[in-house]
């Protein structure tokens, strides 16, 4: 699809919208109360990420829309299934913690789920029902959580007023935290808070990789969107933080290096593509010693073998279709990589005809010889309502050897299972969409885990759901499941 300058009149004012609530929220305005919801679905929300609005938020002309009226949409408002994967259970969101729902970790029978207000631990022991087994109030946005062993790091890019948790959000420019929060969850139902690491520009996801000898996780900090007016996020931003965390003493863990992924200061941004300001996402393939970096205006690939020094060995723009480098996820064998865009942020609705098949929609690049080619546009196939927000969003693969196999929520669009064996025509395999206006924004997190699909969403719980046997009878066991940190199986 070649971008135009054309926009629906109905969608255009909708973008305008959506843009005004964005900029209405800019950085340096008052904290939003420790238990507010987003202003709109997503987690771009002005008073989540406190430092610019992001640079698809503008309000300009969007490119490559197509000017047909939206049709009729493929599902109905209410749940609806394909033949071949079924809701197990749901685990409602009516504890402590009431914020927003954010990502998945998983470690031998229990799960980990991100929440602005803290993190939930559900135990998989039963994993058709998991149960809640504790919440740790800890607010921060996003609280994205990875799990190393006994060690857990959540992320948090948002101003507080100091590390602790509890901590209340502050709009003072110069004196505020933002970071890595570590826990010792040695005893799963008891997490104990142990250490901060201060990171510039707060942390909006984190990413592990441990050295070769394992005594020390290295955690690959990203953030991104600069403001001169806050003391610690200074642009310009066109690094990551590195974290050491020494496995036997994670009260020791400290930032040992930030390195400069841009040294020519990334992709400038034009029209609708956001600008380089560093990385939303990183995932590693530490046995391969390799990285792929979702970078705003640029998708990355990076060396790192010296775990403390990165280094960027192939990049990639797309200023056609994509307007955020959202995330990345290898195959099993590292010869593809699928980058998603989060057109809109997350507050959009993207998945109708309007939009098309490419905007909003996962990158497949094939990775050959260090080289990134591109492949094919994957997009869920169903026409959404214009009321439900739905783009390209969190996901893993399915373990199956021989085969690549994905699944990934989509906001309001559901859970997709989507083959990409073959990287020029992906297709879907499976879906579950919980219909219009059943959930505050839909699902955050779609992982796969031990023969079973678990989601997070962002207002109604943690789901469960089992695929039938013919897509994953064949799916190895893991012991763990962080997917921002992919292991070979």
């Amino acid at each position: 699809m070649r971008p135009n300058n054309h926009t629906h009149p109905r969608r255009r004012a909708a973008l305008a919208t959506a843009a005004a609530i964005l900029l209405a929220g800019s950085a340096i305005s008052a904290a939003a109360p420790a238990l507010a919801e987003p202003a709109h679905p997503g987690h771009e929300d002005p008073f989540e990420h406190n430092h610019q609005p992001s640079e698809q938020a503008q309000p300009k002309l969007f490119p490559g829309q197509q000017e047909t009226a939206a049709g009729e949409p493929d599902v109905a408002p209410g749940e609806t299934e394909s033949s071949n994967m079924e809701l197990l259970s749901n685990i409602p969101m009516d504890g402590t913690l009431q914020g927003t729902g954010s990502d998945l970790a998983f470690e031998g029978n229990y799960a980990y789920a991100g929440n602005y207000d803290g993190f939930t631990v559900y135990d998989l022991s039963n994993p058709k029902e998991p149960s809640k087994l504790t919440e740790v109030y800890c607010p921060g946005a996003q609280n994205d959580v990875s799990v190393y062993g006994d060690i857990l790091i959540a992320s948090v890019d948002a101003r507080m007023v100091d590390d602790k948790c509890g901590s209340e959000r502050t709009s003072d420019p110069e004196n505020y935290w933002e970071g890595i929060r570590v826990f010792d969850i040695s005893d799963p139902a008891d997490p104990q808070y142990i250490k901060s690491v201060e990171t510039k520009c707060g942390s909006h996801t984190n990413s592990m990789a441990p050295s070769k000898n394992g005594q020390d996780l290295y955690v690959y900090v990203s953030s991104y969107s600069p403001n001169a007016a806050l003391a610690n996020c200074q642009p310009p931003h066109d690094l990551i933080s590195v974290v050491k965390i020494p496995v036997k003493n994670p009260t020791a863990a400290a930032v040992v290096s930030e390195p400069n992924l841009f040294p020519d200061g990334g992709y400038e941004g034009g029209g609708w593509a956001s600008a380089t300001s560093g990385c939303h996402d990183i995932t590693t393939y530490a046995k391969k010693d390799i990285a792929a970096g979702a970078c705003m205006g640029d998708g990355i690939i990076m060396d790192i073998s010296d775990r403390e020094n990165p280094v960027v060995t192939e990049r990639v723009r797309d200023t056609e279709n994509f307007a955020f480098w959202h995330s990345a996820t290898f195959n099993n064998d590292a010869t593809k990589v699928v980058f998603t865009d989060e057109l809109g942020g997350g507050g959009w609705a993207t998945c109708t005809e309007e939009f098309g098949p490419e905007l909003g929609a996962n990158a497949i690049y094939e990775l050959k010889g260090g080289k990134l080619d591109f492949a094919s546009y994957y997009k869920i196939p169903r026409i959404n309502t214009e009321n439900e927000n739905c783009v390209a969003h969190n996901g893993s693969l399915i373990p199956v050897k021989g085969k690549d196999l994905m699944v990934q929520s989509w906001y309001q669009g559901g859970t997709s299972v989507f083959d990409f064996t073959d990287a020029k025509n992906p297709k879907e395999v499976a879906w579950f969409d919980r219909g219009e206006g059943l959930s505050g924004g839909g699902t955050w997190s779609s992982y796969y885990y031990n023969g079973y699909v678990y989601s997070n969403d962002l207002s109604v719980g943690l789901d469960t759901f089992k695929l039938d046997s013919a897509i994953d009878a064949k799916a190895k066991k893991q012991k763990e499941l962080n997917p921002q940190a992919q292991r070979r199986y």
